[in-house]
């Protein structure tokens, strides 16, 4: 079920390969294992892609690539579950974020109105980027390890549950 599932749900690697973004990566992206569904390179790539949605900057797609061909995890879906954080759910996260990062700091959250300007955001970010670094990667760290255990668990659950169930089948089978 669990490579069932994810080959159903991943594009294809000649998809992947084709994507503008990651056209740089040239020829490392043809390493068959960026592409394997297995329990290792799963959890894996879904502890980096968890991670790497809530780094609080751009270019997390980038990272996530950059982290899979690295530690040689599932590519498509490292860089497929970064749009956890996307235009809806940017704001409620990074706003949790940067006030969990408060309170680990200790400092008092600012109120602040949001102005679309370069100036406001340069001014701003002096005070924001500390809590909102700090909540960001400790929310990040313990999602994606509660990600890649709870992947890891049902990999190996499902593989228990279909020997199981082959050795019921055989069972059966027998005169």
């Amino acid at each position: 079920m669990p490579r069932k599932f994810f080959k159903r749900h991943l594009p294809e690697p000649e998809k992947v390969r084709q994507h503008a973004s990651l056209r740089f990566l040239g020829d490392l992206l043809h390493q068959p294992n960026l592409w394997h569904l297995n329990r290792k390179s799963v959890s894996r790539a879904v502890f980096i892609g968890v991670f790497c949605a809530f780094i609080p900057f751009p270019s997390q797609m980038l990272i996530a690539a950059l982290i899979s061909l690295w530690i040689r995890s599932n590519l498509a879906l490292s860089i497929g579950l970064v749009w956890i954080t996307n235009p809806v759910t940017i704001p409620p996260i990074f706003y949790s974020t940067y006030k969990l990062g408060c309170f680990m700091l200790d400092i008092p959250a600012a109120d602040f109105d949001i102005e679309m300007s370069w100036q406001w955001l340069t001014e701003s970010m002096r005070l924001f980027i500390a809590p909102l670094l700090v909540g960001s990667f400790t929310v990040g760290t313990i999602l994606a390890s509660i990600s890649y255990i709870a992947i890891t668990l049902m990999w190996r659950q499902n593989v228990l549950k279909r020997w199981q169930d082959r050795k019921l089948l055989r069972s059966k089978r027998k005169p």
